[in-house]
């Protein structure tokens, strides 16, 4: 590699990765103030879990980020299969471009369309009663299905057909043949877009600002409602054991892909 290159490298590396160990570093400040460092201490780990406000805003997102991302992946999976297997009908284009539009749609766009839309159904229908989990949770399926589409799409494109048209040879229905052939060969794709719908959820705050309610504050919100005044230290600390949890996750990914591979 040509020396530039490798600087290049280190200089990217380095603009990535600097601010996310010094937050680990400051996660363990004993000092109160996040930017004075005061010692080493584990005291805001203990002070983490013992708070009451971060863990229920931790499972509140949990729990949204799960459903969202299930909701979002088996509507990702229906409107690719649309697109890829019944090639041109009237309105494809349309179709197209609207579960394209949240790629490219500024959030807060979506997320005040979203705030205006759940408003219009409670006064003509009475549902949703007023915003929380719910509303998020629907919200999130909206924005998250068209990043699903975007990985389902092309490993949908590239697959084998003579494999489906066996199984139909040999009298298999379409839904046999879906979730015995196509369903398995997709899996490394599905699980790909759950996992992505689930961290674009869990992070979102944009939208869930606009459509959450009292007692559906999710975990970016209360992060977001704590930085305001100064970083403390619990939310380093906080931060930390994200960063922990996602690298463990990383690391389990990678030992799967390299038995998969032998």
């Amino acid at each position: 590699m040509p020396k530039f290159l490798k600087i290049s490298l280190w200089i990217g590396m380095a603009f990535l990765y600097l601010p996310i160990i010094s937050l680990i570093i400051y996660s363990f400040n004993a000092s109160r103030r996040g930017n004075i460092w005061g010692g080493f201490s584990t005291h805001w780990y203990g002070e983490l879990f013992q708070d009451e406000q971060i863990l229920n805003a931790a499972w509140i997102s949990l729990k949204i980020a799960v459903f969202s991302a299930s909701g979002a992946t088996v509507l990702g999976v229906m409107a690719a299969i649309v697109l890829v297997r019944f090639g041109r009908f009237r309105g494809r284009a349309l179709f197209s471009g609207m579960v394209s539009a949240p790629l490219v749609m500024p959030e807060v766009i979506t997320g005040i369309s979203l705030l205006l839309l759940f408003i219009s159904a409670e006064q003509i229908f009475g549902w949703p009663a007023g915003r929380g989990v719910l509303t998020v949770t629907l919200a999130h399926i909206t924005f998250c299905t068209a990043f699903v589409i975007v990985v389902i799409q092309p490993r949908l494109v590239d697959l084998d057909r003579s494999l489906e048209e066996a199984s139909r040879d040999l009298g298999a229905g379409p839904a046999t043949t879906f979730f015995l052939i196509t369903l398995p060969l997709i899996v490394p794709a599905l699980a790909s877009s759950w996992l992505l719908a689930f961290i674009l959820s869990f992070d979102d705050l944009v939208i869930a600002s606009f459509t959450s309610g009292p007692g559906a504050t999710t975990l970016p919100m209360l992060i977001f409602s704590k930085v305001k005044i100064a970083v403390s230290p619990d939310v380093n600390a906080l931060a930390t054991l994200i960063i922990l949890i996602v690298g463990i996750g990383l690391c389990v990914a990678m030992l799967g892909l390299r038995k998969g591979k032998k």
